[in-house]
């Protein structure tokens, strides 16, 4: 495993980030459905600063999705070092839970990304489409490579040729394996 400090994007234009993202590739959760398709994230800029996260999957035709709030690690630093809260429903009380979301490389138009954190234990690359050519696909990996991650473990995410739009599926209560999969423990 590589010991040396990732390179992380300095000077994200937050604004030019936010919107839907589709999950292209990451490592495999435990706690994430083995058979999760059309994965996405949405980000929303709230008025203070902060970033409205929502997570949604499908699985056997039911949207899982749990909600959460990013801010800047270090609001001093250029770096695009995020950290992310997760409300853990049912639970009671509701706990926190925060993980790493670190943006290693996005291209100038903002259309793909290589989102890790520090353990390297968990890798995503989001594009704005659910395709992404395989060409650039492969320039992602190999970012991912110079950056220490064992590339192996990337499983690609299954997406429809027609994308659920519908925020009113059936819905999967156990959002849980969103926040363990982001808490890299």
């Amino acid at each position: 495993m590589a010991t040396k400090e990732m390179e992380v994007v300095k000077g994200l234009d937050i604004e030019r980030y936010m919107g839907r993202w589709y999950e292209i590739a990451s490592f495999p959760s435990r706690f994430q459905p083995r058979n999760g398709a059309d994965t996405r994230a949405t980000y929303t800029l709230n008025e203070d600063g902060t970033v409205h996260v929502l997570n949604e999957t499908w699985s056997d035709g039911k949207r899982g999705f749990i909600e959460g709030t990013a801010y800047k690690a270090d609001p001093k630093s250029d770096e695009a070092k995020l950290k992310v809260r997760f409300y853990v429903p049912p639970f009671l009380p509701v706990i926190p839970v925060t993980g790493d979301y670190w943006v290693l490389y996005i291209d100038q138009e903002y259309q793909c990304a290589l989102i890790g954190q520090p353990s390297r234990r968990y890798l995503w690359i989001l594009c704005r489409q659910p395709r992404l050519d395989e060409e650039k696909y492969n320039d992602l990996v190999e970012k991912a490579k110079e950056e220490g991650y064992d590339v192996s473990k990337l499983h690609k995410t299954p997406h429809s040729d027609t994308p659920p739009e519908n925020e009113n599926a059936p819905e999967d209560t156990k959002g849980i394996w969103w926040i363990k999969s982001l808490l890299g423990k």
